[in-house]
């Protein structure tokens, strides 16, 4: 519990040993029990099935890719199921479903019967509780907490994807507060958190809003250049509009040549590279990691070398970026084939380039001549036939230093956003955890409808939110 938490509210009158070591005490008249006693039906796992199916009066299938962050159904992914295959499977209100692998292994979630009738998929693990000794928002609220996941972590399975068994959530010990204690817990918890959720929602909402700057800034500067009163004239291109008067507008492939170096399946078993996909870059940081390998145990999609100077950009519409300019790359630095590598010619900076491939204006038109279905993209040679304005070398330079300064503002404006969250999430935690085991006593503050309990602790300096 956090030295803050324990703060603002007060504790129970008298603990006892909870007889477990990551627990320690809890309040004296609470119970330990693990999640298999307290069901009236045994775990289980959910309709291996195919999700072909989309018609409406079917009972929906949900699959854990169908809930959202904040445990809402999404309207955009129905799947459904023919009522015969799914009537075993079928959900009531109140049972917590349990994502059993993969990446979301441990995530948890409550169906509603405002979802209509559902069923679930094999990848979910459905719990059944006695609603006379747990109330469902409370184990909800103890699969958030910091020592569910602990649990989580410890009882994965490692083989070819994460996995945590039925048994193994049937294992999981869990604190038991009587059941009016444990919906009074899980009322204060949903007040509680949708304050936290509010502040990361304006934090989460300010990042965007200063993306959209930083878009805005760099396209401006790239194509409208830093003179506002320099003379305009019309560039005859349409997603150019007007330029300044003295920049040149030429397709990118005569001041810039895409994937030079290429290696083939020519190249020697034991040739070393250090390869990058990319998962490993961001705009902000350029490339994060590398990964030592050789050539015979690369990815077929190994292929790109970068130099000196390179621009690697991001063919891959659903992962748009630009990254660069690399400098001093290690050597035999090599990029999956989602990367065009372009290489700048003389009257070209590489530093106005890279601002240059994230520019509104050139994001949109990559991604309206991206092609296929999986992962739509657009073609290097495609690319490097778009048509931009370019400046002289000395104002390329003087716009990119402008944006270089004007950007590091914004990105530290970004980092200082995604840190508020940061802590905002791990408050949201402790205070979980806290109420779930019984460090803090939250039953005062839900004694009367008016919540003047609440207004008192406020008065004596607790309170969320004070």
């Amino acid at each position: 519990m956090s030295v803050e938490t324990a703060m603002k509210y007060k504790p129970y009158p008298a603990y006892k040993d909870s007889g477990i070591e990551w627990l320690g005490e809890v309040p004296e008249h609470w119970k330990i029990c693990a999640l298999k006693r307290l069901l009236i039906e045994p775990l289980m796992y959910g309709a291996n099935e195919a999700s072909d199916d989309d018609t409406p009066s079917n009972p929906r299938f949900v699959r854990i890719t169908d809930i959202d962050t904040d445990g809402k159904l999404r309207e955009d992914t129905f799947r459904s199921l023919p009522l015969e295959v799914a009537k075993p499977y079928l959900l009531t209100e109140g049972d917590v479903l349990l994502a059993r692998s993969g990446a979301t292994v441990g995530k948890s979630f409550i169906y509603k019967t405002s979802w209509g009738v559902c069923c679930f998929a094999g990848y979910l693990i459905r719990a059944r509780l006695n609603l006379n000794s747990m109330n469902p928002d409370y184990l909800y609220a103890c699969c958030q907490s910091s020592f569910y996941w602990q649990y989580i972590n410890s009882e994965q399975i490692q083989a070819t994807i994460q996995n945590v068994s039925a048994e193994r959530y049937g294992n999981f010990v869990l604190p038991l507060p009587p059941i009016e204690e444990q919906q009074t817990i899980a009322a204060f918890l949903d007040r509680e958190t949708a304050k936290i959720d509010t502040l990361i929602a304006k934090q989460e909402r300010l990042i965007d809003l200063l993306g959209e700057k930083r878009i805005a800034l760099i396209s401006h500067a790239v194509t409208k250049g830093l003179n506002s009163d320099a003379p305009m004239k019309e560039s005859g291109v349409e997603w150019l509009g007007e330029v300044p008067e003295h920049w040149e507008v030429k397709p990118i492939k005569r001041i810039a040549s895409s994937n030079d170096d290429v290696l083939t399946e020519k190249t020697p078993d034991e040739y070393e590279i250090d390869y990058v996909d990319i998962s490993s870059v961001n705009e902000v940081d350029g490339i994060i990691k590398t990964e030592e390998m050789i050539f015979k145990n690369a990815p077929s999609r190994a292929r790109r070398l970068v130099k000196d100077g390179d621009v690697i950009v991001s063919t891959v519409r659903t992962y748009l970026k630009a990254i660069a300019p690399i400098k001093s790359p290690n050597e035999n630095l090599v990029v999956s084939t989602g990367f065009a590598v372009i290489r700048p010619n003389s009257s070209f900076l590489p530093a106005f380039a890279a601002y240059l491939f994230k520019a509104h204006y050139l994001i949109e038109l990559i991604i309206s001549r991206s092609v296929g279905v999986s992962y739509p993209a657009i073609n290097s040679s495609d690319l490097i036939s778009l048509k931009t304005a370019l400046p002289s070398l000395k104002e390329q330079q003087t716009i990119a230093t402008f944006l270089d300064c004007e950007t590091t503002k914004i990105d530290t404006l970004i980092t200082k956003a995604r840190r508020a969250i940061d802590l905002l999430k791990e408050r949201r935690t402790a205070l979980i955890s806290a109420a779930v085991t019984g460090k803090i006593d939250v039953r005062e503050i839900f004694q009367s409808d008016d919540e003047k309990p609440l207004a008192r602790l406020r008065e004596r300096g607790g309170g969320a939110g004070a």
